[in-house]
């Protein structure tokens, strides 16, 4: 994750090369796979293009490293070097006749010397996409581009060499006419579009990079006399003992050893306020620390970290098809091949029944059919949507799997909750001490937490955390037992405690009713209840339950007013199910629902046409989140969980739903802008260029002004997508 070259799926550890020995030429980075971003299926080993569409190939996992695109560096470089012969040939064409001193044949063979560069060496990579998309049958952009530049070459070529084979009709000016300025200009503009859009989408992956970022390239790791030394981030094991300095980032995922300091994690879970932590408290790698110093034990290290999974989801859900590209790709298919039947249609209508110099237009025009009809506006609608969303939703702690959960997420009209770890907490937290007549509250509560104070169950812990919060000093517990299931035993400052269920209680003969009707009470809100008997008599009883997230009532408001029906469903009992749902306002519950229970709803709902979201954390939810339409994990929740969603929310706050659903709403309507801008534009421009306006207004399309309009479109949708860096 650190080591900007280590491949996620191999844990060896090989080293960048110190800056100095990387070697000048753009060689593969050693262990990166390459994919294009249209095609995700293709997957290869070193940089280069894609056989299907003959897009240039991105890393399938970007990294820090600068020179991720390789054909940036080389088109830039085509073009720049080439652009003053281009712009000399186009000048010699626009005034070369009134040029006296150059006669017409000279002309021409200055024009062919000034481009053949451009039509040469910067045109090179388009030809060799030309003659792949023939090979292997893939009709795409470049079979346009490159039947349409070869043929305005070539034809040029042989009018400025051999003018003689060319009957009267084709002279004007006293030559043949050559249109080397139209296929120069025509290459030079594509290199640009292309420059152009490389870079933007070299500006999608800022989200990723801005998640690399985060992990700090090194961590101090605790020596055994306790001292420190500064460690490269990749030299970190599980285990490792390290210290986090005020200001410092956390550099792996662990758990505090000694000290406490408030951390802020804002940037990976998108909560605003720093988050206190102390000994036994989880730290996640890449966060900020504030103004304590802690020591950690690492517990994941590499792309075991969580951070280092998110980049990889998120990398994941941006090379991902969104089912509207599907159609856009089956299109532009069959669209070349009509473009080609279009052009050689355009060809042979100028040359036969057009006005003198017939073939001349013919050339002109059906050129201007090939260029202006490049479909890589259409290729680039949805995908660059998608990687710019999912960049955009990652930086707000929502993680997307693939395209097809944003298209889906805004179509759901039925949200399934889970309670426990959801609308709640998760974690026990102490509810009440109702003590008998002739015992205090503080003395109820310390000899149960004493009793309690080694048990690793949560309920305990809540009732040990309570204790200490108020600062009652515990005593030592003797003789300490636990009752399966039903409670503990213990001696405690010499007394005989026994602290647990009504079960518990009435096995040792001890009447509860005195504390009856408030136990009931307790329970009938969600709580757990236990009684304590000391000495053989009761001496009062402790609730825990677990408490409602402080951010679930406003969430629920905001997800219902967007029109969502919302339906609660926890395997805790019924009771406790209504009590939580009473509290948050939902009126469809479903208690004691297991695991099946809850994917047979879903199933059900679905049949009823509904499309369903289900929100859960736990491993009990994972049938339920895959059977949804869209299901969604708590980031607080468990792998499993998260592995089965389609969308995760880092921290686990339902309010990441509303603002999930708002992106998906934001992005399908820039796909659909951007299909609509590339599908408009050639169904405009096809036309005019095959000369269809001129009997009327005289109108055609010069091959240059074709080429402008080609890279505008690609670069019209690029910049649409970008917006949405902004929603």
């Amino acid at each position: 994750m650190n080591d900007p070259h280590a491949h996620h799926h191999h844990h060896h550890h090989h080293h960048a090369q110190p800056a100095a020995q990387k070697p000048a030429a753009a060689a593969a980075v050693p262990g990166t796979r390459y994919t294009c971003p249209m095609h995700p299926e293709i997957v290869r080993d070193a940089p280069g293009h894609c056989p299907i569409c003959g897009m240039a190939l991105e890393p399938l996992m970007p990294t820090l490293d600068d020179d991720e695109f390789p054909e940036l560096r080389d088109f830039s470089r085509r073009f720049w070097w080439t652009l003053p012969l281009t712009v000399a040939v186009l000048a010699l064409a626009t005034i070369g006749h009134r040029l006296g001193f150059l006669a017409a044949d000279q002309r021409s063979w200055l024009e062919l010397m000034l481009s053949v560069p451009v039509l040469t060496w910067a045109a090179w990579p388009f030809y060799l996409r030309w003659a792949q998309s023939i090979a292997t049958r893939n009709p795409n952009m470049w079979t346009l581009i490159g039947t349409g530049v070869g043929a305005a070459f070539l034809y040029s070529v042989a009018a400025t060499v051999a003018p003689g084979w060319f009957p009267e009709s084709f002279r004007e000016h006293g030559r043949v006419g050559v249109y080397f300025e139209a296929g120069a200009v025509i290459v030079s503009l594509t290199l640009l579009g292309q420059i152009l859009e490389l870079k933007a989408r070299s500006s999608t992956s800022d989200a990723i990079k801005a998640l690399l970022r985060l992990a700090p390239p090194t961590a101090r790791r605790l020596r055994e006399d306790g001292s420190d030394e500064e460690i490269p981030l990749d030299h970190v094991h599980v285990g490792d003992r390290l210290r986090v300095r005020p200001g410092d980032k956390v550099p792996v995922d662990g758990a505090v050893l000694e000290g406490q300091s408030s951390l802020d994690e804002s940037l990976l879970t998108g909560e605003s306020l720093p988050v206190d932590k102390k000994a036994g408290d989880r730290v996640i790698g890449g966060t900020q620390n504030a103004n304590g110093s802690l020591v950690i034990r690492a517990e994941r290290v590499g792309s075991e970290t969580m951070l280092a999974q998110i980049v990889q989801l998120v990398a994941q859900a941006q090379r991902s098809r969104a089912p509207m590209q599907r159609l856009a790709d089956r299109v532009s298919y069959w669209f070349v091949l009509a473009v080609l039947a279009i052009a050689v249609a355009t060809f042979l209508v100028w040359g036969l029944l057009g006005p003198d110099p017939s073939w001349t237009y013919a050339v002109l025009n059906s050129v201007s059919v090939l260029i202006i009809a490049c479909p890589c506006a259409l290729g680039l609608a949805t995908p660059m949507s998608v990687m710019v969303a999912t960049g955009r939703a990652a930086l707000s702690g929502i993680l997307f799997r693939d395209a097809e959960a944003i298209e889906k997420l805004r179509a759901v009209d039925t949200l399934i909750v889970d309670k426990t770890g959801t609308l709640t907490e998760g974690r026990p937290a102490f509810r009440a001490a109702l003590p008998v007549a002739g015992v205090t509250e503080s003395e109820l509560l310390r000899l149960a937490a004493s009793l309690d104070a080694g048990s690793e169950h949560p309920l305990a812990q809540a009732i040990v955390a309570e204790a200490r919060k108020r600062g009652l000093a515990l005593s030592k517990a003797e003789s300490f037992e636990s009752g399966t299931g039903l409670g503990v035993r213990g001696r405690v400052d010499g007394k005989a405690l026994a602290l647990g269920s009504a079960a518990l209680m009435r096995d040792l003969g001890i009447g509860i009713d005195a504390a009856g009707d408030a136990a009931e009470r307790l329970r009938g809100e969600g709580a757990s209840v236990m009684f304590l008997a000391a000495d053989g008599a009761l001496a009062g009883l402790v609730a825990v339950a677990d408490p409602v997230k402080a951010t679930t009532p406003e969430a629920l408001s905001i997800l219902r007013g967007s029109g969502l029906r919302i339906i609660m469903m926890s395997g805790d009992a019924a009771a406790t199910a209504r009590t939580v749902a009473k509290a948050t306002g939902i009126d469809e519950v479903h208690g004691e629902a297991r695991p099946a229970d809850k994917a047979a709803l879903i199933a059900r709902l679905q049949a009823e046409g509904r499309s369903v979201a289900m929100a859960g954390d736990g491993i009990n939810d994972a049938p339920a989140l895959a059977a949804a339409d869209v299901g969604i994990a708590m980031g607080t929740g468990t792998d499993v969980a998260i592995s089965s969603a389609k969308v995760t929310l880092v921290k686990g706050d339902l309010r990441g739903i509303a603002r999930a659903r708002e992106l998906s709403t934001v992005t399908v309507r820039n796909m659909r802008e951007n299909l609509g801008f590339a599908l408009v534009y050639n169904a405009l421009g096809v036309p005019i260029a095959a000369g269809l306006l001129w009997p009327f207004t005289g109108l055609l399309l010069s091959p240059m002004i074709a080429a402008l309009a080609m890279s505008l479109s690609s670069v019209s949708v690029v910049g649409n997508a970008l917006r949405l860096r902004r929603s």
